[in-house]
């Protein structure tokens, strides 16, 4: 096909800014790329590939000459704009949580589950970027020897909620260190200095929405519905990167060393581990980076066939805009964008 043209929504946030600069790293092929955001940031400028572009209203019309359009913005703008899309010919790749356990929408980790987009319907999904890393790290070891069980504890950035977050940490921190109190606005309880054990809202289980995200997604991305996975999600005051702190039982014995090769042999994984030299990966080294870093890789001392790990990765990268990306990317490898029938074809 011919270069395909692009709609991004949300141009403008933490996620839409990341996603042009990888356009430009990756140098996918674009003919036409529009940037749409909230009204807020209409009538602005966004310089990508050398070109001075507008940042425009957000209409159904704007999708009428789309073949991909990349959506990040909140579940409900999501829901409201993902059908409109699809219906008008464009294939959405949507960043929101919104479309990923329907069951007629994809959930795709290229590297893992590239093969789903075969069967979309002009929606595919992007996973939660502290799934995302996770299954990355294990799909490989899963394929070896069928994981039964995980036990994750998620160290999450604030840019996993968005820029006002990553404001409020900076301003929180001026404030404090100038002997002031903080005044929490986009989180319940002051994030600068502190940890908190809640991301998204809590559940009748006691569990919250994020942490059972990670059950259900993981079980849909890996084709693996018995695997169970129990999932403590905590934000941390760390601007960029999601770290895990990873338990695994598998049906056998593994040992690191084998994990080790099987891991360091998946694309899109790396392996940074040796304790001798304190040397694992860390949050600021794994930031602006693609790869998913893997360490601390050890016996469960609690389970016989068990492993412990270290997951980290940049979650505005891999965990959101390399992933929709990369997605883009194998759709147009697999010749997968459909016909656009019945939909309004703009002249070139």
């Amino acid at each position: 096909m011919s270069n395909p043209n692009v709609v991004v929504v949300g141009a403008t946030g933490a996620v839409g800014r990341v996603f042009l600069r990888i356009l430009e790293q990756r140098h996918f092929p674009v003919n036409r790329l529009r940037l749409c955001a909230s009204p807020r940031s209409i009538g602005k400028r966004i310089k990508v590939n050398g070109d001075d572009l507008l940042v425009e209203e957000t209409t159904p019309e704007i999708f009428d000459d789309a073949d991909f359009a990349f959506i990040s913005a909140s579940t409900a703008v999501s829901r409201e704009l993902v059908p409109i899309a699809a219906k008008r010919g464009a294939l959405v790749i949507d960043d929101s949580s919104a479309w990923r356990m329907d069951p007629k929408v994809p959930l795709v980790v290229p590297e893992i589950n590239g093969e789903d987009l075969e069967w979309h319907e002009n929606i595919t999904a992007i996973p939660n970027c502290s799934t995302t890393q996770m299954v990355m790290a294990l799909y490989p070891l899963h394929k070896a020897n069928p994981i039964k069980r995980i036990i994750v504890d998620t160290y999450q950035a604030v840019s996993g909620t968005g820029t006002l977050a990553m404001d409020e940490l900076r301003e929180e921190s001026r404030v404090i260190l100038n002997g002031g109190i903080a005044k929490p606005s986009v989180y319940p309880h002051q994030i600068a200095f502190n940890v908190m054990p809640h991301i998204e809202p809590f559940m009748e289980d006691g569990y919250t929405r994020e942490e059972q995200k990670m059950l259900y997604e993981t079980r849909k991305i890996m084709h693996a519905p018995d695997i169970a996975v129990s999932a403590t999600c905590v934000r941390v005051p760390v601007y960029l990167s999601h770290s895990e702190a990873v338990h695994v039982e598998f049906t056998h014995p593994m040992s690191p060393g084998e994990a080790k090769v099987l891991m360091a042999a998946f694309p899109g994984v790396k392996i940074v581990d040796d304790p001798k030299t304190n040397t694992y990966p860390l949050a600021i080294d794994a930031a602006d980076k693609d790869d998913v870093f893997v360490g601390r890789i050890r016996k469960d001392s609690s389970c016989a066939n068990g492993l412990a790990m270290w997951v980290v990765s940049d979650n505005l990268r891999k965990g959101a805009a390399t992933n929709a990306i990369q997605i883009a990317e194998e759709v147009v490898k697999r010749e997968l964008l459909k016909p656009r029938s019945g939909a309004k074809k703009a002249r070139r």
